[in-house]
Order: C-alpha cells, then sequence, then structure tokens
C-alpha cells in the first residue's frame, strides 16, 4: 500500500512540518516588516510621504492594531473549530493580510485604516490556526512533537528578523507604499506554497467539513456586520474616532473580559479546591504578563522613534532605517533561545530551576532594566547629542533575557495550571494579557511629546518603575503562590 502523503518525512520530521514552516515564516515577515515602518509612516509629514499623525495617536493606533491581531485570534480559533476547520482559515487569514497590506500601500487615508483592520483580522485567523495543525503531525508525541514544535518557532523568528531588515531598507529607497506591498509580497508566497503543499497535512483539523447551518454562522454575520458598519462611517466621515479615546475603552473592555473570566472560574465553573487555588496563580500570571508586554511592546513605537529622531544611524557612509532596529529582538531569539533553554535544562537536573513565579520577576525585572538603559541615553538626547546605536542595542538584548524568562514560561505555565477541561479556554485568555499589554503600550507611549523632550526619559522611567515594583510583588509573593500551585512544577 501506498503511504499516505502526510506520512512522508523531511529531515526525521512530517513533511507538513515546512508546509507551516513556511507558512508562519512569511506571515511573520509581514506582520514584522509592516510594522516596523507602521508608527513612522504615520508620524511623517504629508509632505514626505506619509501620515503626518501627532506622536500620541500613532502610539495608540499602533497599540490598537496589534492588540485587534491578538483579540482576532480568539474568533480565528473559533471558526476554525466551529465552522470552516484550520485550513481554510489559514487561507482565509492569508488573503485578509495580502489585502490589508494592499489598501496600505494605496496612499489613501481611508483605505490605509481599513487596511489596519482588514490585516489585523488576517493575523488572528492565520496565526492561531497554523499553530493548530502542528500537532496532528505527530500522533505519536513525544520529543519529536517537541523538536517539531522547536523547528517551528525557529521559522517565526527568521521571517520576524527578515521582515523588520528588508521591508524598512524597501520603504527607505523606494518609498512608503512599496514597503507596504512588500509584506503582501511575501504573504503571496506564503499562501503559495501552503496550497500547493497543504496535502501533507494531517488530522481531523485538515480536513473538517464546513458546517452550513445559518444558525452556526449568525454570531460570525453579527460581528462582520458591526465592523463593516463601523468602518465604514469611519471612512466616509460620518463618525470621527479618537484614537486615545478608543485605546482607552479597549483597555477597560479587555480587563473586564479577563475579571469576568476568571471570575467564574474561581466561583461558577465547578472547580476543585485544588483547581481553583491554581487560578489565583494564573491570575497573578496575567497580570504580571499584562505589565510586561505593557513595556516590552515599547518596540514599535517609543523606541522606535527614539531610534528615527534621537540615534546616530549613519554606518560607513549608510544611513540605516530606524525600523531596522526592530529586527534585532528576533536575532536574539534566535541566538540565545537554545542556550536558554539548555540553562532550564541544567539547573532542573540540579533541582535548582528557577519556580514559574521567579522567573516571571526575572523577566520584569530584565523588561524594566532595559528602559534603565534607555533612561541614561536620554540624558545624553537632553542635552543635545545623538547617541550611538549601541544604547538601543543593548536595551534589546536585555529585554530579549527578559523575554526568555516570561514568553514560553508563561504559555507553558497555563497549560499545567488549568484545569484539563479548561486548557483551551485559559489559553485564550492568557493571550488576552498580550493583547492588553499591547494597547496599554500604545497608550503609555503617547505620553511622549515631540515638543516636550523631557517626557520621554520620564516615560522608560515610569515603565522602568513599573517593571521594578512588579517584579518585586513577584518575588514577594512567591512562597504564596507556589503553595497555591499545588504540586504543579
Amino acid at each position: 500500500m501506498m503511504p499516505l502523503p502526510h506520512g512522508k518525512t523531511l529531515f526525521g520530521q512530517p513533511r507538513g512540518l515546512a508546509t507551516l514552516f513556511f507558512t508562519e515564516m512569511w506571515e511573520r515577515f509581514s506582520y514584522y516588516g509592516m510594522r516596523a515602518i507602521l508608527t513612522l509612516f504615520m508620524v511623517t509629514t504629508v509632505a514626505d510621504g506619509g501620515l503626518g499623525i501627532a506622536d500620541a495617536t500613532a502610539s495608540s493606533i499602533f497599540g490598537l492594531y496589534v492588540a485587534g491581531s491578538y483579540l482576532t485570534s480568539l474568533l480565528g480559533g473559533w471558526l476554525a473549530d466551529r465552522l470552516l476547520g484550520a485550513q481554510r482559515v489559514v487561507i482565509a487569514g492569508a488573503v485578509f493580510i495580502m489585502v490589508g497590506n494592499a489598501l496600505l500601500a494605496s496612499g489613501s487615508t481611508q483605505v490605509f485604516f481599513i487596511g489596519l483592520v482588514v490585516a489585523a483580522f488576517g493575523v488572528g485567523f492565520l496565526k492561531p490556526n497554523v499553530s493548530a495543525l502542528i500537532a496532528p503531525l505527530y500522533p505519536e508525541g513525544g520529543s519529536r512533537r517537541d523538536a517539531g514544535f522547536s523547528l517551528f518557532y525557529m521559522g517565526i523568528n527568521v521571517g520576524a528578523l527578515f521582515g523588520a531588515m528588508l521591508v524598512p531598507i524597501c520603504a527607505a529607497k523606494f518609498g512608503w507604499h512599496w514597503g507596504f506591498a512588500l509584506p503582501a509580497a511575501g504573504m503571496l508566497l506564503g499562501l503559495v506554497q501552503f496550497l500547493f503543499t497543504r496535502r501533507y497535512l494531517a488530522g481531523p483539523a485538515a480536513g473538517a467539513p464546513i458546517t452550513l447551518s445559518l444558525r452556526a454562522w449568525l454570531p460570525l454575520m453579527v460581528i462582520a456586520a458591526a465592523v463593516f458598519l463601523m468602518v465604514t462611517l469611519a471612512a466616509t466621515g460620518r463618525v470621527t474616532i479618537e484614537a486615545r479615546a478608543v485605546a482607552k475603552l479597549a483597555s477597560w473592555a479587555i480587563g473586564l473580559v479577563a475579571v469576568g473570566y476568571f471570575t467564574y472560574l474561581i466561583f461558577f465553573a465547578g472547580l476543585s479546591p485544588v483547581e481553583r487555588q491554581r487560578v489565583y496563580v494564573m491570575l497573578a500570571l496575567f497580570v504580571a504578563a499584562t505589565v510586561y508586554y505593557a513595556g516590552q511592546e515599547q518596540a514599535g513605537t517609543s523606541l522606535t522613534l527614539f531610534a528615527d529622531r534621537y540615534t546616530d544611524r549613519h554606518i560607513f557612509g549608510w544611513n540605516m532605517p530606524a525600523g531596522m532596529f526592530q529586527g534585532i529582538s528576533s536575532l536574539y531569539i534566535l541566538i540565545f533561545a537554545p542556550l536558554f533553554s539548555a540553562l532550564w535544562i541544567a539547573l532542573g537536573r540540579r533541582g535548582k530551576d528557577p519556580s514559574m513565579p521567579v522567573k516571571f520577576a526575572i523577566g520584569l525585572a530584565l523588561m524594566g532594566a532595559g528602559f534603565l538603559v534607555m533612561f541614561v541615553a536620554c540624558r545624553y538626547v537632553l542635552a543635545g547629542q545623538k547617541v550611538a546605536p549601541t544604547w538601543l542595542i543593548v536595551c534589546y538584548l536585555i529585554q530579549m533575557w527578559g523575554d526568555l524568562c516570561l514568553a514560553p514560561v508563561g504559555l507553558s505555565s497555563m497549560t499545567k495550571l488549568a484545569a484539563p477541561r479548561f486548557v483551551g479556554q485559559v489559553m485564550g485568555v492568557f493571550f488576552l494579557s498580550v493583547a492588553l499589554g499591547n494597547n496599554l503600550a500604545g497608550q503609555l507611549a503617547s505620553e511622549y511629546d515631540a515638543g516636550d523632550l523631557a517626557s520621554l526619559p520620564a516615560l522608560f522611567l515610569k515603565i522602568f518603575g513599573w517593571g521594578a515594583i512588579a517584579a518585586t510583588i513577584m518575588l514577594i509573593s512567591t512562597p504564596w503562590l507556589k503553595r497555591h500551585m499545588a504540586g504543579v512544577k
């Protein structure tokens, strides 16, 4: 009997992993490439080809876009599970991303914001479902699946690195519109290879039938109608949307959803006493992760503006585009992720592996320390100097060390702490912390006023302070949290 297509292997891994690797690599190329120039394009004057938006408004819009990309992931997962199957939603997401970036490249201000909305939905549709398609490739589980996810994670960072490096260069050399067109072209490559090689994918998620029930489609139809109405009213000028006010409202809404869900788990989900204790730990980690991402995601706003305005980017006669600094983070992840993984394993063998709360505290402290570096750099800027790129390079290095302590640990800890019947929901709620943190990052960055240069070091010092306070609280709370983890390590 001939082997099934998805039974083929490549370097010892299922052939379908390569399909998903390149799909996600090109999606991350598109996502990180576009966001590397997004804030800079919005604040650039109209005379120079930008939108001429104030810094505070641009930062709020950036935060809303990134937060929206994570929030729509919940809808993307629901669509795949209930209506279309993961493969079809991945294809739809790729098309949305291409169309969204094409609209960004069009040059029209109204169309630009429609493009942001479309691209955000595209990311939310594609990203969670590409990851969901990996597990069925490894029905046996075990270390080969872990290795597969590790390779997939490498694809994420390869795409992010090249997107953040190449798109700003393209924008600087050929203009903003070509800068936005390049991510659309990258996603097209990812979609084409997915369509031609998806036969290697496996599992029920790959071939799920389309649900035809009108009742099942009703929630999606309501959401689509509401989004269409809002976008149409805003694009035609009938409704004026104030980005900073919307960002604040969105933060409250996301926070209330999270509070409501944790309240449900504690009081109404029928959990055992041990499971209920672990919910308190999950809530603490949720708050800590929100604080962390509110600082770490300054990369797309205040840190990029710092790179553009106050950093000497002339290197051997070449003026390095400011957006390229965002690619440094992905480079650090590629270099240090294997080292941190080996470190945790080595410490575990000696019984010295830090607990989840301690790792979160380390991550928060390192995030804050990166902004302390930038606070010092700002003192030179206030004296009228442009600073060397090494300040940002060191800042990102410290922050990525923090990211490797917190981000993967956060995802892993939620799967361990959640009651088995609530794991999927809890993972979705944890991504709400990323959405809330990103939205708060935009609101924090809006405190920077280009007309008041002292507001920038004040912002960096504020984020350092919040990181230090959160890290201290996590360390002080560690004994209590460990008791409520009830045996989870």
